[in-house]
């Protein structure tokens, strides 16, 4: 393990933060070091390797954002600042699959609070939640530009149309 990476694993297990949060025993450091080896330093660098560090771990972890500063020779409430600004970005896990409900004018009007009503009591779930098993995560978006087919949902990128709250039940 390279020293950045145990360095970051010691800063997320000691009391440093606020909170006494502790890393999860099971979080990947080698998958950290990969993604950090073959990333320059330049701070530019920053935003691709969050989009890959999200995409690997289906969120940026604690561990992933306190490397990043280090490696980036960045303060870490900047790294945090960049993850937390972007809506793309999250720093909870999200759901293995992820359903996004449009909100927009046309599926609002046609329905689309129905839909995600109806996917909440079917997955035990609000908007911005991901199950306990971390199969399923559930989203509210302003507009996904498929007001044709309102109301709309994706289901992992895939958008799915003329939604009603019975067929809300198919996405999964």
């Amino acid at each position: 393990m390279s020293r950045l990476i145990h360095f970051c694993h010691f800063l997320v297990n000691s009391d440093y933060f606020v909170g006494n949060i502790r890393a999860m025993s099971q979080f990947d450091f080698q998958t950290l070091e990969d993604l950090l080896a073959g990333t320059p330093t330049e701070p530019r660098h920053l935003l691709p390797f969050l989009q890959r560090t999200q995409e690997k771990f289906r969120h940026l972890p604690r561990e992933a954002l306190l490397a990043a500063a280090a490696h980036f020779s960045l303060p870490a409430s900047r790294v945090f600042a960049v993850a937390s600004f972007y809506k793309a970005f999250s720093l909870v896990p999200k759901g293995e699959r992820l359903i996004a409900v449009c909100q927009g004018t046309a599926c609002h009007l046609r329905g689309g609070p129905q839909v995600a009503a109806s996917l909440e009591k079917r997955l035990g779930l609000k908007i911005g939640q991901t199950s306990a098993d971390g199969r399923y995560g559930l989203e509210s978006v302003n507009c996904l530009g498929a007001c044709a087919l309102a109301p709309v949902a994706t289901v992992d990128g895939a958008v799915r149309g003329h939604l009603t709250p019975g067929r809300a039940a198919e996405l999964l």
